[in-house]
């Protein structure tokens, strides 16, 4: 199986993990908790990087059981998310959550719909300078969805760096629904990578990217898979590629609704948890 050609959005799924050793300039840390499996894809140069079709950077890829079911060890995995994210964030003074992708399209809705539950603290940063608050001292967080293309005829980049010259983050993190190539990683894994993102890329609808090098700042990228290509279940199940002449077409799960909802609380839990270490679970929860 050629691994380069699948669709994915997945650093872990671009290489054989079975292999005895891995491509050169790629490193592998894996480490558990009790609730996930948490494995980290090191690109360390450039070239490393075009061997696998991934920018340089940390590729940290979570893997739990399916978050479309209802979670029991809700905090313990909001917790391992909001420090594998806490990580990759140098300064967390000033963030600007961004929802990328579809509201309209529920597989696509991932990104709106964790936006929407982010703790907007900006305007109370403004109003009580410095964001003291109860004795509390908050970071100054904005929440941003950006649509699509075909909504607004501007690229989700374009506006995120505009509003960026508005609010002057320290850090972006964007939220995004992705692609993989293999059908049990669906809704079952989550990446984070400070490499930036390219909306769109595992679908073959790749738009300009978020990243350190087209906005100035750290990009921290957060997502889950939610759809997966025919021709790619084919291939992992016969280990030959499709017919060409086989038409394509993307794969959800039948439980998406529920996938996209208890995930968007899960990554929004734990973004906030990220940026507000000063409030308690139970307060996070209520103003979510």
């Amino acid at each position: 199986m050629n691994r380069s050609s699948a669709r994915t959005d997945l650093a872990v799924e671009t290489f054989d993990p079975d292999a005895a050793a891995l491509p050169k300039g790629i490193l592998r840390k894996i480490r558990k908790s009790s609730v996930c499996t948490i494995t980290e894809i090191i690109v360390e140069d450039i070239m490393a990087g075009l061997k696998i079709g991934k920018s340089t950077g940390r590729y940290i890829t979570v893997e739990t059981d399916r978050l479309s079911a209802h979670p029991e060890d809700l905090s313990e995995q909001s917790r391992n998310i909001a420090d594998e994210i806490s990580a990759l964030i140098p300064d967390k003074d000033r963030l600007l959550v961004v929802g990328l992708g579809n509201e309209s399209i529920t597989p696509d809705a991932l990104g709106p719909r964790t936006a929407s539950r982010i703790i907007a603290t900006r305007h109370v940063a403004e109003e009580n300078m410095g964001a003291e608050l109860s004795g509390l001292s908050l970071n100054s967080v904005s929440a941003l969805s950006a649509g699509v293309m075909g909504q607004t005829g501007i690229e989700s980049s374009e506006l995120v760096l505009a509003v960026c010259g508005k609010v002057n983050p320290t850090c972006v993190i964007a939220v995004d629904a992705l692609a993989c190539s293999d059908i049990s990683r669906l809704g079952t894994t989550i990446q984070i990578t400070d490499s930036g993102i390219s909306p769109g890329s595992g679908v073959q609808n790749r738009r300009k990217e978020l990243s350190r090098e087209t906005l100035g700042i750290p990009v921290v990228a957060v997502g889950v898979p939610t759809v997966v290509d025919m021709h790619s279940i084919v291939r992992s199940i016969t280990g030959d590629a499709p017919d060409k002449h086989l038409p394509n077409m993307m794969v959800t799960p039948r439980d998406v609704d529920k996938l996209i909802d208890r995930t968007a609380h899960l990554l929004a839990f734990a973004i906030n948890r990220c940026a507000q270490p000063g409030l308690s679970d139970e307060d996070i929860l209520s103003l979510m």
